[in-house]
């Protein structure tokens, strides 16, 4: 088969791209712990020496670390007075971490899925799954800091008034189960919302229960809970809102997931689903978000949905029709799309 060379120079270009995306990644994590995106975007330009200064560590590392964020188009280079910037869009992206793009932490996501390789190669060769909890331990962190931006600028202002009466009654007073609620970044935006109502924190990672409880105590926030329990052993009753963010897909049974949530649900209360964003077919998720989507669903939503009962492995671009079918299936009589951004759908079911 004749090599067009075209072609060949176009390919051989995205892989030095991918290249030099996966080789920084590492140094992604590193300016956010050691503050040096945050430093840098607070000031007007800096040289490497005086960005060093400012963050307390070696000049001859932050300037490679700069040259190397600059190439990448993360920060930017001044060559006539060589001091480095960030725009307000870079900001957003790396330096502010209340930006509701702040993007830092799927690097702390994508560096797990390297440690954890030799497990996923495992099962690749026999089926079999990888529970939640057996990654690496900067999964846990790099979840909670990816999604957390997103919940904070949008749960609020406009997820949650999107479902039909659930404002109102969060604030009168509701009783809400927050089911995978990991480290409780969505719980606690909502129980620092509506101080009237009540929200129970539910995960089957004792781990990410410890640190929930941790990260509710420092927010000061006293109108919330946390237990360990699997989705379908959600105890209590008579909830006026259930929440999956980002987690049913996950799941081995999302279908029974959905069944125990209707059934702990009232006559009149909502289920809310978040799920990462996509189309119902393959061929319209081959686009950069679905390609983060299926990376990070083949390291790791499939397999641990493959680790639990049923194993449906719905996996992270699961698209709206089939999410429709599972919570239907479920026993949920309405379904809507409430409303969606570039990387989550928000979907309404009702008894």
């Amino acid at each position: 088969m004749k090599i067009n060379e075209n072609k060949l120079n176009d390919l051989l270009g995205k892989v030095v791209t991918e290249m030099g995306a996966a080789a920084n990644g590492p140094l992604v994590t590193i300016g956010d712990k050691l503050g040096l995106y945050k430093t840098l975007s607070e000031s007007n330009s800096m040289s490497s020496q005086q960005l060093a200064d400012a963050t307390d560590t070696a000049e001859r590392y932050v300037r490679e670390w700069a040259s190397a964020q600059a190439a990448s188009g993360y920060i930017n280079y001044n060559a006539s007075d060589k001091t480095f910037s960030m725009s307000p869009e870079q900001t957003a992206v790396f330096g502010n971490a209340k930006s509701p793009v702040f993007m830092t932490g799927a690097f702390y996501a994508i560096s797990s899925v390297y440690h954890d390789e030799p497990k996923i190669e495992k099962v690749f060769k026999t089926g079999e799954g990888v529970s939640w909890g057996d990654h690496n331990d900067c999964l846990f962190c790099g979840t909670e800091k990816f999604f957390s931006p997103s919940y904070e600028g949008n749960l609020i202002s406009s997820w949650l008034p999107a479902l039909d009466g659930v404002i109102d009654k969060l604030k009168n007073g509701a009783k809400v189960a927050d089911i995978g609620c990991g480290h409780a970044a969505s719980t606690i935006i909502m129980a620092k919302a509506f101080p009237k109502s009540q929200f129970i924190g539910y995960d089957f990672h004792d781990k990410s229960i410890e640190q929930a409880k941790e990260r509710a105590k420092t927010a000061g926030v006293s109108n919330i809970r946390f237990e360990v329990a699997t989705a379908k052993d959600i105890p209590g009753n008579e909830y006026d809102l259930i929440t999956f963010f980002d987690c049913l897909h996950d799941m081995g049974d999302p279908e029974g997931a959905c069944a125990h949530a209707k059934s702990i649900l009232k006559t009149d209360g909502t289920c809310m689903i978040v799920e990462p964003f996509a189309h119902d077919s393959l061929e319209e998720n081959l686009n950069p978000v679905g390609r983060a989507f299926y990376a990070f669903s083949t390291m790791l939503c499939t397999p641990c949905s493959l680790n639990q009962e049923v194993g449906l492995a719905l996996g992270a671009q699961a698209g709206e029709k089939r999410l429709k079918d599972t919570i239907i299936n479920g026993g949920f009589s309405q379904f809507r799309k409430a409303t969606e951004t570039p990387f989550n759908l928000i979907l309404e079911a009702r008894p």
